[in-house]
């Protein structure tokens, strides 16, 4: 249910915001608005404003439209022509198209300056362990090392390590690292040759094919709390127990007992637990997860929370004007991310597989609805700019199609023929239908 409701509010809002750039700037521009929708199909609600624009809220929430009056193919009596959208000056046409994506770009930057004028908090990037033989092994990096730069770009936290190494996607040469080693302040610099960095491992995540593991404090095998149903319910084992042995070997730590779980997916487990001070034996056969090609065990048991150490703990906040150029910034960083993505597939850079559609979308909005309201926020953010940034390609059918045909009518000085339009579109709405096609098939194997 959380995830249904996350995924309705992510869809409503950012549609609402982008169908609402083309209606406030249609108004301003003398355009009669016939119908604002949210969503396609059987209307929901409907209601009318005292301009006589309906507005409507549909079944199928995979987008929204606002329909002009004149819109190319309709026809306009002589007296509407004042009023009607294609008897509009071109520059006031591409303004009416193009206020939709530029208003999910504005709302991004408005989400992201919320966030960084309220303050977040964030984990240093201080490195746990090192697999042996990885990358990181092999340019130096050792355990308690802490990332201070990607690529020369400041690094303060984890998720700016990922965005960092994510945008190297397909790429090869060489990734320079700056480090500070534990206990010094002095940055050290390490280079790691890659060739087509990441192709076919995307899902692994830049971390683990790195061969680098993010730092925990210690963590005592003590069950807070197991999920009604799942493999730890089943078995018997119950919040406060503490796991001493595994196969008759002592487990010292969390992760390790998330490893050894993980490696024994519907393999029968025997284990010595610490149960009010009683030594008790139990057996326990994790649940079969399967992720790809990639199969692991689960029991659903949750760990007793550890407070990190305050050296940890880094709180990012700025005044509302340093907050508004960080949002800037980080609006401009994703939409680069976005574009260098979008040329390194067509490049064949990257893998197709790497296409996500509204399984996903909803996935990712239940999971960051139920981290708290900032990681949602953020999560709205980033779909923001890839709706705003998707919209604006020169694809017929999208805003960036429309555009394109406006160009070529200020460039040529007449309007381009409706029957060249009606090629376009329908070359575009078939592309359109190819990758979202793709997507929904990527999602689906993806569960």
């Amino acid at each position: 249910m959380q995830t249904v409701v996350a995924f309705i509010v992510t869809l409503g809002v950012l549609i609402s915001v982008h169908e609402y750039g083309h209606f406030w700037v249609a108004r301003r521009c003398g355009v009669k608005v016939l119908r604002f929708s949210i969503g396609f199909g059987q209307p929901l609600i409907r209601w009318r404003d005292k301009q006589n624009t309906e507005f409507v809220i549909a079944a199928i929430p995979f987008g929204g439209y606002v329909k002009m009056l004149g819109e190319p193919g309709s026809d306009v009596s002589e007296s509407e022509k004042a009023i009607s959208f294609i008897h509009k000056p071109v520059y006031q046409r591409i303004a009416i198209v193009a206020a939709g994506p530029l208003v999910n770009l504005t709302f991004a930057i408005l989400l992201y300056w919320l966030i960084f004028s309220v303050g977040v908090t964030r984990v240093a990037p201080i490195i746990g362990g090192i697999a042996a033989d990885s990358p990181a092994a092999t340019a130096g990096l050792r355990s308690g090392d802490e990332f201070v730069s990607v690529d020369g770009k400041p690094t303060q936290s984890w998720d700016k390590v990922n965005f960092a190494l994510v945008g190297r996607l397909g790429d090869s040469g060489t990734i320079t690292l700056g480090v500070k080693p534990e206990n010094s302040n002095m940055v050290v610099e390490h280079k790691i040759a890659i060739d087509q960095w990441l192709i076919g491992r995307e899902k692994e995540g830049p971390l683990k094919v790195l061969g680098v593991q993010q730092y925990y404090p210690p963590m005592p095998v003590i069950i807070d709390e197991v999920i009604p149903g799942k493999a730890a319910d089943r078995f018997g084992l119950q919040g406060g127990d503490e796991i001493l042995t595994v196969n008759g070997a002592p487990v010292k730590h969390w992760r390790d007992w998330v490893q050894l779980i993980k490696a024994h997916p519907g393999k029968s487990m025997d284990l010595e637990i610490n149960r009010a001070s009683q030594v008790i034996a139990l057996s326990v056969t994790p649940d079969v997860v399967t992720n790809g090609t990639e199969s692991y065990g689960q029991i659903g048991a949750m760990a007793k929370a550890v407070q990190l150490p305050e050296h940890m703990i880094r709180e990012i906040r700025y005044g509302p004007i340093d907050a508004f150029g960080e949002a800037l910034q980080k609006t401009y960083d994703f939409i680069h991310l976005t574009l260098k993505s979008i040329g390194k597939m067509i490049m064949g850079k990257i893998s197709l597989d790497n296409l996500s559609g509204p399984v996903t979308i909803a996935k990712v909005a239940g999971d960051t609805a139920s981290y708290g309201l900032e990681p949602f926020l953020n999560f709205m953010a980033y779909l923001s700019i890839s709706l705003g940034v998707l919209n604006l390609l020169p694809i017929p059918v999208l805003d960036g199609g429309h555009l394109m045909y406006y160009a070529a009518e200020m460039i040529k000085g007449s309007p381009v023929s409706e029957k060249v339009q009606a090629i376009g579109n329908s070359l575009g709405l078939a592309l359109l239908v190819m990758f979202m096609g793709l997507a929904f098939y990527n999602d689906i194997i993806g569960l």
